[in-house]
């Protein structure tokens, strides 16, 4: 039995460390000591390359208080998740810090009403400790294999990038994934996989991204890849960490639209170039896209800045509002959410809703005359055929 101290953290922080010692967020590949966390906290650059903020490790707890205090230079700890030793580090340095600083350098508030804030407030702890490190986290590992598999595979030579969390998905998305579809080789999707349980479950919206990539794209395309967010990418430098992680992992260009939340503060309206000027270090391409509408005169989706219809023609992709409507059990308008993938997400969300369901389908459904076990997916999906005939309407 080992007698070595141990440090205890949570899942969040060992996919953190996991994906800097892949060299995911290259240049950044260690713990920073004191010196180095305040030139990058000052500077917001490290090794020449923008950075937004230290990347340091400082647990929450008593216990890890306790062992933080006492280690010394050199001393091996253990790292432990959920009871299992996940790894090993070997003590540099450590040293205090302010957590309300360090909240305010991620989030740019130390404010508690703000979401973010809070869970990281949670997670932190007053003393941090660098040194060298290894983990066993055998996601980051798998999505750098399946990444450069797909490239091999299809002799991609321009690989485009999207971040997204697809909560759900819905037609501006599609738009949005079709049009990098059209400009690369091979499009990588990084499905965001948060560590909190907010909006549709993980599985659900992969299986529902999923049934789009496979039923509506070329083959061979596009690679769906879990992404685990953690709070490094939370906050306003989310675009910055997003084009570090895309550019490491082989891809050439990242699409974001225009009304990305981290876009904001480095897109002068007045001159678009403002946003690559700020990324020509990470020696990737940021490509921006107008943010998508349905407009009911141009009866299509439209980019704002190209219709001349007023906003009072327009129907916005607003994801919160959509989820509203699923959540109800509620199949959004097509126009808003490709049927076949509504009938998806409310087949998981609502499972064994009805009763009866071979009777409802056979009352309610044309049909072939055979009598065939019909999913629960199946009749959402005639359901919402039903909804778009137009006869009576």
């Amino acid at each position: 039995m080992s007698t070595r101290k141990s440090l205890h953290i949570d899942t969040e922080a060992l996919s953190t460390l996991a994906l800097v010692k892949a060299g995911l967020i290259s240049p950044v590949d260690k713990l920073m000591n004191a010196k180095e966390a305040e030139e990058v906290n000052a500077t917001q650059m490290y090794k020449g390359v923008p950075f937004p903020f230290s990347f340091i490790l400082a647990p929450v707890g008593n216990k890890n208080h306790k062992t933080l205090s006492t280690v010394v230079k050199g001393e091996v700890i253990d790292l432990i998740t959920e009871g299992a030793k996940v790894g090993e580090l070997t003590v540099d340095e450590t040293f205090e810090i302010d957590p309300k600083a360090r909240l305010t350098h991620i989030y740019g508030t130390s404010d508690i009403s703000h979401p973010g804030v809070k869970n990281t407030m949670d997670r932190l702890g007053t003393i941090s400790v660098s040194g060298d490190y290894h983990v066993d986290y055998p996601l980051i590992e798998d999505n750098i294999n399946r990444i450069q598999n797909m490239i091999t595979k299809t002799g991609a030579k321009f690989v485009s990038s999207l971040m997204l969390a697809a909560n759900p998905l819905n037609r501006a998305h599609e738009r949005m994934i079709r049009q990098a579809v059209s400009d690369s080789d091979l499009l990588i999707i990084f499905l965001r996989k948060p560590f909190t349980s907010e909006g549709l479950r993980y599985d659900i919206r992969y299986n529902a991204l999923s049934t789009y990539v496979d039923n509506f794209l070329p083959r061979n395309k596009v690679l769906i890849v879990p992404f685990e967010n953690s709070y490094i990418f939370a906050g306003y430098n989310e675009l910055i960490l997003d084009a570090l992680l895309a550019k490491n992992h082989g891809c050439h260009q990242l699409v974001v639209g225009k009304n990305h939340g981290g876009l904001g503060l480095y897109y002068d309206k007045n001159r678009l170039n403002s946003v690559f000027d700020h990324f020509k270090d990470i020696n990737i391409n940021i490509k921006t896209v107008d943010e998508y509408v349905y407009c009911d005169t141009c009866k299509t989706l439209v980019g704002i800045q190209t219709c001349p219809h007023g906003q009072h023609h327009h129907v916005h992709y607003h994801s919160a509002s959509i989820m509203k409507l699923l959540q109800a059990g509620m199949m959004p308008p097509p126009i808003l959410v490709r049927k076949e993938v509504s009938a998806n997400i409310l087949a998981s969300l609502f499972p064994d809703r009805f009763s009866n369901l071979q009777e409802l389908y056979y009352d309610l459904m044309p049909g072939s005359g055979l009598l065939e076990q019909q999913s629960e997916e199946q009749f959402y999906m005639k359901l919402a055929q039903l909804y778009q005939t137009s006869s009576l309407t």
